[in-house]
């Protein structure tokens, strides 16, 4: 598919060319190198970019030196907790950071990195997405055995769910909803569903076949932000659905399997770098990581503070 082009003058008389996500001036370079003060650059509605079909514990440590290290963008690093290998992260609302070890245990740590409460499963199984913006709940999902474990904010579990006993199908991912209920996509039927644990029954079905089109999807990631749910396809881009699973866009942000979202934006992370995508008025920036970050998996944005996931643990930083 040929994308579409636009064209704006800037007050130098030059020609913004915006094709995609890719920004040309004048003779195809930008005009410097593109940091976090970099002018935001405007990007066209992505509805109409991309159409529809197309248990060891945890050992925090503070960073040695007299002084924290300043990185890129005012970024001071805190403590480093070691946790190798991690798996996903969540933030909530208070800025408690709720992250995975190697052994899909979830390890909840304070604003600052310090070790709270762990919460170990009694039943093994592989940990594929935790969901802790909801104050209330903690939402744990285990793909292997296909089930939701819902924890209070203490780690203690109020409820366990076994998908297969609501859906026919392989849930793929899932997460918590405002409300409470629970938002899966169902891969088997290529169809977006709502239950509600309290009734024990799926309220909602949106099937996703027709959008999709013929194109080979890889859902990644699930999440539900400002009434609106995000479902990350890593192929195809972003796909974009109001609170009662009417679709309504897509992103067309490819490369991704997580997205995180901190007031009117949404992040990413590509190419070590973060980019920031304005949700209302379309657009984006760019800002470094900090210096000697290596092996990012995963970056989560809380209220003064910022958390890079990495392959040997939490490096957490000071914004």
């Amino acid at each position: 598919m040929m994308a579409n082009s636009w064209l704006w003058p800037n007050s130098r008389g030059k020609r913004w060319l915006l094709a995609g996500a890719w920004l040309l001036v004048g003779g195809g370079q930008l005009p410097g190198p593109v940091m976090a003060q970099t002018a935001p650059r405007i990007v066209p509605s992505a509805a109409s970019v991309v159409p529809a079909g197309a248990p060891s514990p945890l050992e925090a440590k503070q960073t040695p030196g007299a002084a924290p290290a300043t990185a890129v963008g005012g970024w001071q690093l805190l403590r480093t907790v070691a946790l190798p290998n991690p798996g996903p992260a969540s933030l909530d609302r208070r800025g408690t950071l709720y992250v995975a070890d190697a052994d899909n245990n979830l390890r909840q740590l304070a604003a600052d990195g310090r070790a709270l409460n762990t919460y170990a499963p009694a039943q093994p199984g592989h940990l594929a997405q935790v969901e802790a913006y909801n104050l209330t709940n903690t939402l744990v999902f285990y793909d292997d055995r296909q089930q939701v474990v819902l924890l209070d904010r203490f780690l203690a579990p109020i409820a366990e769910i076994r998908l297969a006993d609501y859906v026919d199908g392989t849930v793929r991912v899932a997460t918590l909803a405002p409300d409470n209920t629970i938002w899966l996509f169902d891969e088997s039927a290529l169809v977006l569903r709502q239950f509600d644990p309290q009734t024990g029954r799926v309220a909602l079905n949106t099937p996703l076949d027709l959008i999709i089109g013929r194109t080979r999807p890889d859902f990644r990631f699930l999440r539900m932000y400002q009434n609106h749910l995000y479902l990350v396809d890593r192929s195809t881009g972003i796909y974009v659905f109001d609170n009662l699973g009417n679709y309504q866009k897509k992103l067309p942000f490819v490369g991704l399997s997580w997205v995180g979202f901190a007031g009117d934006e949404l992040y990413y992370l590509l190419d070590g770098k973060l980019h920031f995508f304005q949700l209302y008025q379309l657009t984006e920036r760019v800002q470094a990581l900090p210096a000697g970050v290596r092996g990012v998996r995963q970056v989560l944005l809380g209220e003064g503070f910022g958390y890079c996931i990495e392959d040997l643990g939490v490096a957490v930083y000071q914004r």
